[in-house]
């Protein structure tokens, strides 16, 4: 019995030395634009590498960058690039400056039901739209009915980054209803044939995806630079990643992450090939 006792005591400490007592654990928040995206990444991830957890949660890159501030999670996602003052703020808690990594492009898409006629739009009739100067389509060829605009909300990189690029700074129309995601935003849209909103490429595939000065919104078309309104999906960082982060973000990185990438209907990094 002593025997036994001892061969089980040796085996159990020379599994232990070589099997490490905690597996990583991976908490990553931030973009809803991202979300669908990370959480495919994350379960693909999870399948070639055993051991690894990876926690996803959306609530906008604002939220996000605030978590990464705060020391909450070791990856943030954004739908645009972080702000002066977000990395003033950075520095003052954790005397880090942050790094960034381009990980996917999005073509940002105008949405419309698929009982409206409007197909086509140029970026000045969509920014009197989203802007409260045109608030009928009768004006843009469409029906005499009023226009209901959505917006994301303002922690979403995707409502500032509308704002910055495509209403060129100004205010929201006062009657656009707010977004808590770009999923409820679509939801709506597709059950109000007056409604209009926007959002990632990926998004709203039983919407109309109108076309932007009479280019559609396409991988080809984003990654030429034909269609007039791409951006840049990030990862943001406290430091230099090592361990596990770095090893799920060169993943991400590779052409493996970057099928998920064309997968999910964003535009990868790589010419990557089908699936």
């Amino acid at each position: 019995m002593k025997t036994y006792l001892l061969v089980f005591a040796l085996c159990y400490c020379a599994c232990s030395m070589t099997r490490p007592l905690t597996s990583p654990v991976l908490k990553i928040k931030g973009s809803d634009t991202m979300v669908f995206l990370t959480q495919r990444w994350a379960e693909e991830y999870m399948k070639r590498t055993p051991g690894v957890s990876i926690y996803t949660e959306g609530g906008g890159s604002a939220t996000g960058i605030a978590a990464l501030i705060k020391g909450e999670v070791q990856i943030c996602t954004s739908s645009r690039p972080i702000r002066p003052q977000e990395v003033r703020r950075l520095v003052k808690q954790q005397d880090f400056l942050g790094l960034s990594f381009l990980v996917a492009k999005d073509a940002l898409s105008i949405y419309v039901h698929p009982e409206n006629s409007v197909r086509n739009l140029s970026l000045e009739q969509v920014q009197a739209i989203f802007t409260g100067e045109i608030t009928n389509w009768k004006a843009l060829g469409g029906k005499d009915e009023p226009i209901l605009v959505f917006m994301r909300n303002p922690s979403s990189g995707t409502y500032l980054y509308f704002q910055e690029h495509v209403l060129s700074g100004q205010n929201y129309a006062e009657h656009a209803i707010m977004m808590p995601t770009t999923a409820a935003m679509v939801e709506e849209i597709g059950r109000n044939p007056q409604a209009i909103g926007y959002g990632g490429l990926a998004y709203g595939k039983d919407l109309v995806h109108c076309n932007l000065e009479g280019v559609s919104p396409t991988e080809e078309n984003a990654r030429n630079g034909k269609y007039p309104i791409t951006r840049y999906l990030y990862f943001y960082t406290l430091n230099k990643p090592t361990g596990a982060v770095k090893a799920f973000i060169e993943w991400v990185l590779s052409e493996e992450g970057q099928s998920v990438v064309k997968e999910i209907g964003y535009i990868p990094l790589l010419d990557v090939g089908e699936f």
